[in-house]
């Protein structure tokens, strides 16, 4: 579907109260800095992302006649210039679309791959596991870029522009510059040490061999003539062209600084796993909560499979009724059960036999709620179950541990005046993925590769995410889009946050529905995380409420341990309201706060 004919949009199954409006994007011309703003209200579509200049250059689309996979594409080009740490052409990411015309949700699993020669030992020297920090810096950890290869696969099936078009803002935006600000300069400088390792990152990101100033305004010529030739050729620039040669001779060979003492070791990258890669078309997972539909992406990442199984597991708890402590507790349990299938089960399915029906079954979720006590915490980790046998309270095999993943991917969702809905995250994984830059070409190689187990967590139980050849490594990222009984849209949301995405998701998803938070709302509350651990993850309005009577104390009182968690996740959604109007929503203040824009913005 391309531009469908307009709907007159149903009532939502869940209201939301409006606390402010945000202002439309300025014209293509203005340059001056958009303001930041958590949520608007309007009409012609809408557009939420972490950054003002990002939301806008979606907005932009929109307003041209393009349509929400059009400004998707368009927001993720911009967020390679302005968020250059999160995300970018050198990385990977999985995209989610409903189609309002046929009312059905499609996805793209844009996630890198391993090169061919990989085998089980990727991350082994001298037969034991590299440390994570040398596996970072590294060619080991770079994966074949996918992001390019989603953003042609999303505007072929169901854009109505070309790539050239929507690459417009993000190239402009890369040539004119955009305004540093406290979030962008305190990334730099958490990398300052080996940005320096790597002389075209420094170039690049410490200009004039300094950490960028914030109000001062940032240039990435080399990108603007990348995302040009990528208008020009289209992607097969990377997949078999100049551009792919340079990110394999970057790979191979790392151009690092001799003085810095760094051994960036080499990947083993070639122009073969380039012209193999391929961004795949696939079902979403599929849960019903409370009468809802809720969709997400199938693996390799976990990210459908675990929300689903929580809410499955929540689905016969009355959580409405619930007080907080009780809410927060099964939540919390819930989470802490899916984490331990999610590590036993989800795999890259094209090298692991992945029960993703059976995780999703009620069945098996309700197998495991019986492990849940209202008075009690269970001890981590939690065995898995097996969810092809399911058994009442059944609990199977060893527990693996959670592998981690990097924290810093970003998330969009945008919606438009047909009623077609995206939410797309998208990574180079780590707070700057590996550090290197391409010489001449202005982005970031990723490092996702990282997120595979270096080694098997026993060597009595498979490990279904140990590297291989063209093996895509375990996600953790889940954009979701809800839909009623009618299969319209009622929300789409997402966020980054390594494997704090799920929990995240899941807590705003339930804030939500269950406790009937307005979106905004439910992004902003305190968030907990519990990911099979000892001890649950707690953001400091929770962790720092030592009062007798607090929340914390409560959930200490049931058995729950806590550690902090400065910051946890940063989400972004869009949620359709009557009468063809959209409210988008993001941070009040994590990551300085996101972008909520709309075409028309409603009196």
């Amino acid at each position: 579907m391309r531009r469908p004919v307009a709907r007159k949009l149903s009532a939502l199954a869940v209201s939301a109260a409006v606390v402010t409006v945000g202002a439309a994007a300025p014209p293509a011309a203005e340059r001056a800095p958009v303001a930041k703003v958590p949520v608007a209200v309007g009409y012609g579509g809408a557009v939420a992302s972490v950054d003002a200049d990002a939301s806008a250059a979606g907005i932009e689309v929109l307003r041209k006649g393009g349509n929400a996979v059009d400004a998707a594409v368009a927001t993720a080009a911009a967020l390679g210039v302005t968020e250059p740490y999160s995300s970018g052409i050198g990385g990977g990411g999985y995209f989610v679309y409903y189609d309002a015309d046929s009312r059905a949700v499609h996805t793209i699993d844009g996630r890198e791959t391993a090169p061919l020669t990989a085998d089980s030992g990727l991350f082994l020297e001298n037969g034991k596991p590299l440390a994570f920090a040398d596996a970072v810096s590294s060619g080991l950890g770079v994966g074949t870029p996918g992001t390019p290869a989603t953003w042609a696969t999303a505007l072929r099936e169901w854009g109505s522009e070309k790539l050239g078009t929507v690459l417009k803002p993000a190239q402009r935006i890369a040539r004119e510059g955009f305004t540093v600000d406290d979030t962008f300069r305190s990334q730099t400088a958490a990398n300052e040490t080996r940005f320096r390792y790597f002389p075209d990152t420094a170039k690049l990101f410490l200009p004039g061999g300094q950490l960028p100033v914030v109000g001062s305004t940032f240039k990435n010529p080399d990108l603007a003539r990348t995302y040009g030739e990528l208008a020009r050729e289209g992607v097969g620039a990377i997949y078999r062209g100049d551009l792919g040669e340079d990110i394999v001779s970057t790979v191979n060979k790392p151009p690092v600084d001799p003085g810095s003492g760094w051994n960036a070791r080499p990947g083993d990258l070639s122009a073969k796993d380039l012209a193999a890669y391929r961004a795949k078309l696939q079902a979403p997972t599929k849960t019903s909560y409370r009468g809802l539909g809720v969709y997400s992406i199938a693996p390799s990442s976990s990210g459908g499979t675990t929300v689903g199984e929580a809410l499955n597991i929540l689905e016969k708890t009355n959580l409405s009724k619930a007080s907080e402590v009780q809410y927060l507790h099964h939540y919390l349990e819930a989470s802490r059960i899916s984490f331990a299938d999610r590590g036993r089960w989800v795999g890259d399915p094209a090298f692991e036999d992945v029960p993703t029906k059976q995780l999703l079954s009620q069945r098996y979720a309700d197998s495991r709620a019986c492990l849940i006590k209202d008075d009690a915490v269970l001890t981590s980790p939690v065995a898995p179950g097996d969810p092809r046998h399911p058994a009442a309270c059944g609990k199977g095999g060893t527990a693996a541990p959670t592998t981690y993943e990097g924290e810093n991917t970003t998330h969009l969702t945008v919606a438009d005046k047909w009623g077609n809905v995206v939410s797309y995250t998208l990574t180079i994984e780590q707070t700057g993925g590996s550090g290197i830059t391409v010489p001449g070409r202005g982005f970031l190689l990723n490092n996702e590769l990282t997120d595979f187990s270096f080694a098997p967590a026993s060597p009595a139980v498979h490990d279904p995410n140990l590297p291989g050849p063209g093996k895509r490594p375990r996600s953790s990222i889940s954009p979701t889009i809800v839909l009623d009984r009618h299969n319209k849209p009622v929300v789409a949301l997402g966020s980054p946050g390594g494997a704090t995405i799920i929990t995240t998701v899941l807590q705003t998803l339930t804030e939500f529905v269950d406790r009937g938070l307005p979106l905004v709302d439910a992004i902003a509350a305190p968030r907990a995380s519990q990911r099979n651990a000892a001890q649950t993850e707690l953001e400091p309005a929770l962790y720092d409420d030592t009062s007798p009577d607090g929340l914390r104390a409560q959930l200490e009182a049931i058995g729950h341990s806590f550690k902090l968690n400065p910051e946890i996740g940063a989400a972004t959604a869009v949620q359709r309201l009557p009468n063809g109007k959209w409210l988008a929503a993001a941070e009040k203040v994590r990551r300085g706060g996101g972008s909520a824009q709309v075409v028309r913005p409603a009196p």
